[in-house]
């Protein structure tokens, strides 16, 4: 169980660690948003490499930290019985719906991607707007599987802490963010 726990906790500060670090891109982004609408509205000056930037912050922090947002409990439930519910519920839930929903959803998105994801890169897909915009379609939408791998990641720490839980071995969630009760990722 030792070791079960361990590859958790690591799955837990590896998303914890990707999405603290693209934190900062959030606030970037909004800086560079405010200089391209300052510089288009009171100067008449734009760049599309830099508008386009904007695009492919937002998909990275959006994408990238999908796993972190699930690690810190951060994604809407549609499950009216999950919020009453006791922490053992709790973690029997967060099984059964990592199992029939997420992980299957991540390998679908992962079998779907991964032949547009591989001609974009057969090509080193550039931008649409020729030489003015990124020349790196291609990483932006590698984004996609790295989006579905972390989630994927995420989701086996989501059962194995919940599994562990319910065997009395450790606090369900409580490598991240401290939260001792059962199930609630």
């Amino acid at each position: 169980m030792g070791t079960l726990k361990r590859l958790a906790t690591l799955i837990d500060r590896t998303n914890d660690w990707v999405g603290r670090c693209l934190a900062w891109l959030t606030l970037f982004m909004v800086l560079v948003t405010f200089a391209v609408v300052l510089l288009r509205y009171v100067f008449g000056l734009g760049w599309t490499v830099v508008q386009e930037s904007v695009v492919y912050m937002h998909a990275i922090v959006f994408l990238v930290c999908a796993g972190y947002t699930l690690a810190h409990n951060g994604h809407v439930r549609c499950d009216i019985f999950y919020g009453a519910a006791s922490p053992r519920t709790k973690a029997i839930i967060d099984i059964i719906g990592t199992f029939v929903f997420l992980i299957p959803t991540c390998i679908l998105v992962i079998w779907v991607a991964w032949p547009y994801v591989s001609a974009s890169w057969a090509i080193l897909e550039e931008s649409q707007e020729g030489r003015m915009g990124i020349p790196a379609v291609y990483l932006l939408k590698t984004l996609i599987i790295m989006f579905a791998a972390l989630l994927l990641l995420q989701a086996v720490s989501l059962v194995l802490q919940s599994a562990l839980f319910l065997a009395g071995a450790t606090p369900s969630r409580g490598s991240v963010d401290g939260n001792t009760e059962g199930g609630g990722t």
